[in-house]
């Protein structure tokens, strides 16, 4: 305390540092016969070991399936990419037509509605899955990378698998998370 009077004695301005932002971050089942997938990908590295994942539950939060991906040496907007992808084709091959897609990536969500941002290399892959979405009922949002972290986990097992990997039941590192969003306890975001 003493600091801050002789500070103010020399006339010095003291610039206090805002209190954090806390913000709840909540994962939400879809509605009634909808089907969620949370995705995301990650890379150790820019280009680096690289990975996604995605769970599927439906709107009782009850876990429906989820994959995990090596996709080896690759950028961190190609693993979330590839993790989208992959979440449409398998929704399409299960005949699940209500798909809510949702991802922590902000650059995912603008390739739906700009396709420039898809790495050429993944182009026609991309085209192909967005013809699949027109066959369904289809939408895609934004969640905090907070209330992604059952997708963040399944990415991170990826690393571990050879090429894709299906999950018929929970794996045990995502349970608590799982369990935490079945709970609907919310997450935290500090900015």
């Amino acid at each position: 305390m003493q600091e801050f009077v002789i500070l103010k004695a020399f006339n010095v301005n003291v610039h206090h540092p805002n209190a954090p932002v806390i913000k709840e971050v909540w994962w939400h089942p879809p509605l009634y016969n909808w089907v969620k997938c949370n995705t995301d990908g990650s890379a150790l590295g820019n280009p680096g070991i690289a990975s996604c994942g995605g769970l599927f539950r439906d709107y009782t939060a009850t876990f429906l399936g989820g994959f995990s991906i090596n996709i080896e040496n690759s950028y961190a907007l190609h693993a979330e990419l590839i993790g989208v992808m992959n979440a449409i084709e398998v929704a399409h091959s299960k005949g699940w037509n209500y798909l809510w897609l949702e991802s922590d990536s902000q650059l995912v969500n603008l390739a739906f509605k700009s396709s420039l941002i898809v790495p050429w290399k993944l182009r026609n892959r991309w085209f192909n899955c967005l013809e699949l979405t027109k066959t369904m009922h289809f939408r895609v949002t934004h969640i905090y990378r907070e209330g992604n972290c059952c997708a963040d986990k399944m990415a991170a097992l990826g690393i571990n698998v050879d090429g894709f990997y299906w999950w018929d039941n929970v794996p045990p590192s995502v349970q608590g998370d799982y369990i935490s969003n079945l709970m609907g306890l919310p997450s935290f975001r500090f900015h």
